[in-house]
């Protein structure tokens, strides 16, 4: 049975996916979320960004704060660290404690400058050869648990989820633009070619080579053309129109 915290969350989620603007809005509303998440959990104010590799690249795109999206960056800066570890490993990676911890002293002493007493890494599981971790920070040590890991894992899960239903909506989104551009690229094209058609009695084909040869001498993009074609005659006939009337 779904307790309601994690009805809540899960509501939360799906809410900010049918809402998206962009991935980037989903990621900052994300991290957000488990933020809140974290700080009810644990009582204590927690900040969370979220770190994205692809392709090899590593970037932080999206946080609670742009205080913890700063924070994160020095890791990826440093290139090394709890958040890079967890992504490298497929495994939530806590830095329990900054002042004692002997791991990654650069970004240790980065952390305690930032106020920083600990943080922890945590993946989620994305498709194809990407991968995203989120990324947990607190004022004081002791807050990440067995208990807090556990919430930071229940999230991330659900967090996973919703994020790869962002990628795909985003993904048939830009699928979508990029056919409609075709198609009205396409159309003027055809437009114009019936344009020149008409006013040099040939054919389709004829009049295709002649916008083609009329692109390469102009040093144009063709569908440009053809959209300028399109827009002069357009701009006549209703000239010719007014005057009609």
């Amino acid at each position: 049975m779904i307790d309601q915290d994690m009805a809540d969350d899960l509501e939360g989620l799906v809410d900010l996916v049918a809402g998206m603007e962009d991935i980037k809005s989903v990621l900052d509303g994300l991290t957000g979320l488990a933020a809140a998440a974290m700080t009810g959990a644990t009582g204590v104010p927690i900040e969370c960004a979220v770190t994205l590799h692809r392709r090899k690249r590593t970037i932080t795109i999206g946080g609670s704060s742009g205080r913890a999206v700063v924070i994160d960056r020095i890791e990826q800066d440093l290139g090394d660290g709890p958040c890079i570890e967890a992504l490298e490993n497929g495994v939530p990676v806590l830095l329990g404690d900054v002042s004692s911890d002997p791991r990654w002293p650069e970004y240790r002493s980065a952390l305690a400058a930032a106020g920083i007493a600990t943080s922890m890494g945590i993946p989620m599981n994305l498709e194809d050869d990407a991968g995203a971790v989120l990324d947990f920070f607190a004022p004081v040590s002791g807050v990440f648990t067995e208990q807090g890991v556990a919430e930071g894992m229940r999230f991330a899960d659900m967090a996973g989820k919703a994020l790869r239903l962002a990628v795909r909506i985003a993904s048939a989104d830009q699928r979508a633009e990029n056919m409609k551009a075709a198609m009205d690229t396409r159309t003027a094209i055809d437009l114009a070619c019936g344009i020149i058609m008409a006013e040099n009695k040939c054919s389709k084909d004829r009049a295709f080579e002649i916008l083609r040869s009329a692109s390469n001498t102009r040093n144009q993009k063709l569908n440009e053309l053809a959209e300028a074609l399109v827009s002069r005659f357009s701009a006549s006939q209703d000239a010719n129109a007014h005057f009609d009337d």
